[in-house]
């Protein structure tokens, strides 16, 4: 039986579990504290920049992939010289750590992004902030930035001021997009490339609120173009695993490159439902370098909403009562506000209507939208 070792006791580990015991394989999940979401298979409580406990946890499976791509490059290229089969590899996840990276590499695929400039000073900032468009630009860290955080709106070089003193930033125009989408895929380590259709995903306060899959009004064109952009960074770049590919539609219909995610990612919970293999199942065929499976969509359309701050269980009852087709996912965290607590999935014919369930019934569940 493969062993697969996951890094990360989060809600994707969580998700992975039952994927992994359909397909067969043995499951490990590497877990930042006890009693984490996917602590059903947690077979280790600790520190995960500390190369000797990931040692240890390695030499027990067979492939070592990531719930999340926060552990460091250096601790990683360690165990490959080691001899683990890490995948993603290191090569592949130093461009989700550094968004810089990520640009750079982008640049030289030449793929379409937003206009970029690497500033470390703010005289820096000033000379290039013409060359993306001018003020209002978008900052990032670089490092360490998700659901929103690390990311400024910048009306004036003073507005970074604090961020520069820490190192290098990331600046990029300010993209009039009309809309986000997200073109997930996955491949092996044979080189086999299987894509999902691409999916509109709706924001609230900079976090994900809602998915609707396939994104409504996508031109033939366009999907090939978000499918081609992901098999050629997928390829190019080697990554083993799940791809989603965060995307800007911009008013004259073109698609630029936003970020990137090597691990299931929150767009692709609707395909649990909706197609035939779920991102998780897909994830961990691809990093045990098995044979891809169809991602044929099993109905029309689907949408997803994620609960946000808690999911009240005793409540369930009454949501089936009312929309018995509601496919409800808790994640077994403890309630905080704006926390992304469970996601909610609704397939069906006509994605309207399937979006005011959804949203019926995260209305019932938990916070309406992200408020922190």
């Amino acid at each position: 039986m493969v062993k697969i070792g996951v890094v990360g006791g989060g809600q994707l580990a969580r998700m992975m579990i039952p994927a992994a015991i359909n397909l067969g394989v043995d499951i490990a999940v590497f877990s930042e504290v006890e009693g984490s979401s996917a602590k059903l298979a947690t077979s280790h409580v600790g520190d995960y920049t500390n190369l000797d406990e990931l040692s240890e946890f390695s030499t027990d499976v067979d492939v070592l992939t990531f719930d999340h791509e926060h552990v460091p490059l250096g601790l990683l290229n360690a165990l490959v010289e080691r001899g683990v089969n890490v995948s993603p590899p290191p090569s592949a996840l130093a461009l989700v750590q550094n968004k810089i990276v990520m640009r750079k590499a982008l640049t030289a695929l030449g793929l379409p992004q937003p206009r970029w400039a690497e500033v470390t000073t703010e005289s820096e900032l000033l000379s290039a902030v013409d060359s993306i468009g001018g003020f209002p630009c978008i900052a990032k860290l670089p490092v360490g930035g998700y659901d929103g955080k690390g990311v400024r709106v910048v009306a004036g070089a003073g507005d970074v001021t604090d961020w520069l003193t820490e190192g290098p930033v990331l600046l990029e125009e300010k993209v009039g997009f009309r809309r986000e989408l997200s073109q997930l895929g996955a491949r092996n380590s044979s080189g086999e490339w299987v894509a999902w259709p691409v999916v509109e995903t709706r924001q609230a306060h900079g976090v994900c609120s809602d998915v609707i899959a396939p994104a409504p009004s996508l031109s033939v064109t366009q999907m090939a173009n978000a499918v081609a952009i992901g098999e050629q960074i997928a390829e190019q770049v080697g990554v083993i695993g799940v791809l989603a590919v965060e995307l800007f539609e911009n008013a004259e219909g073109q698609l630029l490159v936003n970020e990137l995610a090597m691990r299931p990612h929150n767009s692709g919970h609707v395909f649990t439902e909706l197609s035939v293999t779920s991102q998780f199942e897909q994830h961990l065929r691809s990093v045990s370098n098995m044979p891809l499976g169809s991602t044929a969509l099993i109905a029309e359309t689907g949408i997803m909403v994620n609960l946000f701050g808690g999911v009240d269980a005793d409540l369930s009852a009454k949501v089936w009562t009312k929309y018995p087709e509601a496919k409800i996912h808790s994640y077994q965290k403890q309630p905080r506000s704006g926390r992304k607590a469970g996601h909610v999935v609704v397939v069906g014919l006509e994605w309207v209507e399937l979006l005011e369930t959804g949203i019926a019934v995260r209305d019932i569940l938990s916070e309406r939208d992200y408020d922190g």
